[in-house]
């Protein structure tokens, strides 16, 4: 199950980037008493109550404002808004409820999602000043006290937003009967190609033109091999190449298809071959935890050439030494070929996301690898691994309780993630490893 996404939206410098800030426990967005700096959407991870979600800061919103920059600003965070499960509405204790409160109070009503009335720069402890009551008056409900800066009231804040998190599903564990995949990859490289040809029809635009698809397009496929939706989304290029507003917002919204899929297809043109932008992309993907296809397109055009698709896939295997675990298909969106077997390869990169291993197969397995090669040591002291237990799926997230975190070094960790995925298979999804130190045994 997706994590559940919370923004924190209002007007311009009542003090949102400092909140978030204290609650993602980073310094993450820029904080400054000009209004407007904070202007495109932050991400942060947290974790409450043992659920983790996702938190997005958003710019100052100015509902009503001929200022080009406040306007993107503004379409910013209705974007925040409509990809949120929960919305923190901020407003300043200091300068009291505002008429510009009131029209985002209106505003985020009208979009039907739960909301979290915040009132920050409560400074004080104790009892709420009189000004405090005045913030009923925006029909929200009873306001939290917060002081971003000190961190007073944040608990009460997050126990409040915890409450309108949708429920853990029991399935969360089983593999989903709809499997989410995000086409992602650089500009012009065959996506929305790609979501055309699986559904037979033209469903999104194509250009040769680089930049053509702006927004995240669901379309859904059901074959032989189930049930599937597509997202094509916006092609990911540099930073510095990113020029116009609307093109901003497609690489956020990309990367919000990437977040919200079980698998992404991450697309690269043969007839180019791979270059640094390939490697973002697909990291983009890594870090997400998702399950990954690269799949090789235009290699029609290629094959004449008479290059050998071993020589290809070796020097691939090279360049994406970072996500080994990742399946390589060469496809051609032109004349159809091989995409019976990105479909397989799909299926198979979810199965391996939503795999849980029994405890004690993993722990059988843990005997058979450090009987095999012996944990490492330094200065007389060796590394024991008492226990192994798998803590969560998507993608499958390992923890190991040892004498000492320092001892487990990364090459080690490396030979034992190739132990288990020898064994239970796990291609096409990353693996995670937890540490957790404990107290030598009889002490």
């Amino acid at each position: 199950m997706a994590k559940p996404v919370v923004a924190i939206v209002g007007r311009p410098n009542v003090g949102k980037s400092t909140l978030f800030n204290k609650l993602v426990g980073e310094r993450r967005s820029i904080v400054d008493d000009t209004p407007g700096v904070t202007r495109d959407r932050i991400y942060g991870q947290c974790e409450w109550r043992n659920r983790s979600f996702s938190l997005i800061d958003t710019g100052g919103i100015e509902p009503k404002t001929n200022d080009v920059i406040l306007a993107q600003m503004r379409a910013q965070a209705q974007l925040a808004i409509d990809s949120a499960d929960v919305i923190i509405l901020v407003t300043d204790l200091r300068t009291g409820v505002v008429a510009t409160d009131k029209d985002i109070a209106a505003m985020l009503l009208r979009s039907g999602r739960p909301i979290v009335l915040c009132v920050n720069k409560c400074d004080t402890i104790g009892e709420p000043p009189a000004e405090f009551y005045e913030f009923y008056n925006l029909g929200l409900g009873d306001p939290v006290a917060v002081s971003s800066v000190h961190g007073h009231g944040t608990g009460d804040l997050l126990d409040r937003v915890f409450e309108f998190f949708p429920s853990e599903e029991e399935k969360d564990d089983a593999e989903p009967t709809e499997i989410r995949v995000a086409v992602i990859g650089k500009p012009n490289v065959g996506k929305s190609s790609l979501v055309n040809f699986l559904a037979g029809e033209e469903r999104c635009i194509v250009s040769d033109i680089a930049g053509t698809t702006r927004d995240a397009i669901d379309t859904q496929i059901e074959n032989s091999f189930g049930r599937f939706t597509f997202v094509d989304t916006a092609g990911l290029r540099r930073k510095n190449k990113v020029e116009d507003s609307i093109e901003r917002y497609s690489v956020l919204r990309a990367q919000m298809a990437i977040e919200r899929s079980d698998v992404c297809v991450i697309m690269i043109d043969a007839s180019v071959g791979f270059t640094e932008q390939d490697s973002k992309v697909a990291g983009l993907a890594h870090e997400a935890g998702k399950g990954c296809v690269i799949a090789v397109n235009k290699w029609d055009a290629v094959a004449k050439d008479g290059k050998t698709m071993q020589e290809y896939r070796k020097k691939l295997e090279t360049d994406f030494s970072f996500m080994p675990y990742a399946p390589i298909v060469f496809i051609s969106v032109k004349t159809g070929q091989r995409i019976d077997r990105l479909f397989e390869l799909i299926k198979l990169a979810a199965h391996s996301n939503a795999m849980r291993i029994p405890t004690g197969m993993l722990n059988d397995v843990l005997a058979q690898a450090t009987a095999r090669v012996q944990p490492p040591t330094d200065k007389g002291r060796r590394l024991k691994i008492y226990y192994l237990t798998q803590a969560s799926v998507r993608p499958p997230t390992f923890v190991f309780f040892v004498n000492s975190a320092e001892l487990f070094h990364f090459s080690y960790q490396r030979y034992l993630e190739n132990r288990i995925r020898e064994t239970f298979g796990m291609e096409g999804t990353p693996i995670r490893f937890l540490i957790r130190e404990r107290g030598e045994k009889g002490k």
